[in-house]
């Protein structure tokens, strides 16, 4: 009787699993469904030598970038920047470390947004569709 057990518990955990690998896709397939996403990666401590990232989704919305994290259940964004907050300081192939963490082909772009350095690093592709929705926003007016 306690095999019966140990393969009832075994089932569960596998059908669990399956579970959440299902409810990840449909998210991503949510998210993704809506248009403007591209796939790119965030790191909010640029100073962390190489460590930090984190893989996930972006979503242009009006005049903000949503950043979804991939392996997450949340209905809401992880990090919200809004393009006028946004300023990019220089792009830079990934070096050291970073290399294993991106994905492959990435462009790291440093931006300060809000007062705060972050880094985001996507595809070339996604690179030049990002600095157009960066460039195209109104102008900056300061008071």
């Amino acid at each position: 009787m306690s095999v019966v057990v140990l393969l009832d518990a075994f089932a569960a955990t596998v059908l669990l699993v399956l579970l959440g690998l299902v409810g990840l896709a449909l998210r991503r397939r949510f998210l993704t469904r809506q248009g403007g996403t591209f796939d790119c990666s965030l790191r909010l401590r640029p100073s962390s030598h190489g460590k930090g990232w984190a893989l996930g989704i972006g979503r242009y919305a009006g005049d903000c970038l949503e950043w979804y994290r991939v392996f997450s259940y949340a209905a809401r964004p992880r990090l919200t920047m809004r393009r006028d907050e946004l300023e990019i300081l220089d792009r830079r192939p990934p070096a050291g470390p970073e290399v294993f963490s991106l994905l492959a082909g990435a462009v790291v772009v440093r931006c300060r947004h809000a007062g705060g350095l972050v880094e985001v690093a996507m595809s070339p592709d996604a690179l030049t569709g990002f600095l157009a929705w960066v460039e195209s926003g109104p102008p900056r007016s300061r008071v």
